[in-house]
């Protein structure tokens, strides 16, 4: 069985708890495993949260959450409508430009929110939306409780 939401949310602090409660609700009522649902829950609340702090030049600026429960796996998108990373990520002269910043822990005290995703997730992929904005998907493996109403076959 599969089932699917997405949201579109406005470009602000509240909006990061809400799409947070909405995915472990779902994860709960579909009968996900609760460390599963933990690290994705986690996962999707970094992704919202850079969404909220770098997605978009004006306060009206929204942002879309979708999460997919397919089988075994958990697809998750979060696209805002920013200037993308290619313009968040400074010009190396020594590489050529990335679409995307490293998705490893640079130690410093911001900024980690792109590794943990990648830490949290079986599969990532970031990067640069055609025009105007950024996309962050992640995937996961999904466990079930014994009881799960959703659970693959």
């Amino acid at each position: 069985m599969s089932m699917w939401w997405s949201l579109r949310l406005r470009r602000e602090a509240a909006s990061v708890p809400l799409a947070r409660r909405l995915l472990v609700g779902a994860m709960e009522t579909a009968g996900v495993d609760p460390d599963v649902a933990f690290d994705l829950s986690l996962a999707l609340t970094e992704a919202c949260a850079n969404a909220v702090e770098h997605g978009g030049a004006a306060a009206g600026d929204d942002y879309r959450v979708t999460a997919h429960f397919d089988g075994d796996r958990c697809h998750i998108e979060v696209i805002d409508s920013g200037p993308g990373f290619a313009a968040r990520t400074p010009p190396d002269p020594t590489h050529p430009p990335a679409t995307a910043p490293p998705l490893t822990d640079t130690g410093a005290e911001g900024g980690r929110g792109l590794f943990l995703i990648a830490e949290l997730s079986d599969h990532v992929d970031i990067r640069d939306r055609p025009g105007r904005g950024a996309v962050v998907s992640f995937d996961k493996i999904l466990k079930w409780r014994e009881d799960a109403p959703l659970q693959a076959a």
